[in-house]
């Protein structure tokens, strides 16, 4: 789900950040990947017991499988996505 994922779910109280990384020209870098995803048929977006009256949710919900093939579809670009899954409010539309 990438880290963009953890933003989204705790509606911005945990912010993403850039992967970047230092390398050493004197030594071996060993990098492990690790993946995890929720089931296709489930949905991302801020958690509901985090969103209400007065914390309106700040991203979008979207199904997983349309996030997976939106995230995908895009190139390397920052956090572009995230900006993409943000929900526009009045005051960013003028």
């Amino acid at each position: 789900m990438a880290t963009y994922g953890f933003q989204i779910v705790s509606n911005g109280v945990y912010r993403s950040i850039e992967h970047r990384a230092t390398v050493n020209l004197t030594k071996e870098r060993l990098s492990i990947a690790t993946f995890y995803s929720s089931d296709l048929d489930s949905e991302l977006g801020p958690a509901r017991s985090l969103v209400g009256p007065n914390k309106p949710p700040i991203f979008q919900r979207l199904p997983i499988e349309k996030y997976f093939k939106e995230f995908f579809s895009r190139k390397l670009n920052g956090k572009s996505y995230l900006d993409f899954m943000k929900i526009q409010s009045d005051e960013e539309a003028k």
